[in-house]
């Protein structure tokens, strides 16, 4: 099987097998995909961290993006496991390291819109609240019509650093 085809075997499982409701038989389910794939498949290991993630079972979901890009992910899928291993990190109060792995990612990229909004909510919640607003900023001030020039102007006058108060 091509890795197109198994690639569209995931999609299709999101899009028509995927319950929520039933996370024994959605982690059976991604379990038999990635059985399809080498052991230690980096795509295999980054898919199965991300039904985990939709689950809510976060730290397990971190385990696999951790192994996932130990195993070597390229691609989409190494952009991708980044931003949701820091967004899950996030989600279990380790903003910090969120905040880490976000920051040394390229600007610019695929996905990375995602990429400073999460980076946005992190440094929200590691205090840095200026930092927070002007990463948001930031990226919504491209989409814009006007004002372009006078929100990168406040952004930039926004505090930065530690916990503001």
């Amino acid at each position: 099987m091509s890795t197109d085809d198994w690639d569209q075997r995931i999609d299709d499982f999101y899009a028509h097998e995927f319950d929520e409701t039933d996370p024994a038989a959605a982690i059976a389910r991604m379990r038999a995909l990635v059985a399809e794939r080498p052991d230690g498949d980096a795509a295999a290991l980054f898919e199965l961290g991300g039904v985990h993630d939709a689950l809510g079972l976060e730290h397990e979901a971190i385990d696999h993006y951790r192994r996932a890009i130990s195993a070597g992910l390229e691609g989409e899928r190494a952009t991708r496991v980044h931003i949701q291993l820091a967004s899950t990190l996030r989600n279990v109060g380790a903003a910090a390291e969120a905040v880490s792995i976000l920051e040394a990612m390229p600007a610019g990229g695929a996905d990375d819109d995602a990429r400073q909004a999460i980076l946005a909510l992190a440094l929200f919640d590691e205090g840095r609240y200026g930092d927070a607003l002007r990463t948001a900023l930031l990226a919504l001030i491209p989409t814009l019509d006007g004002y372009r020039r006078s929100l990168a102007g406040y952004a930039a006058e926004l505090p930065s650093g530690g916990r503001e108060t």
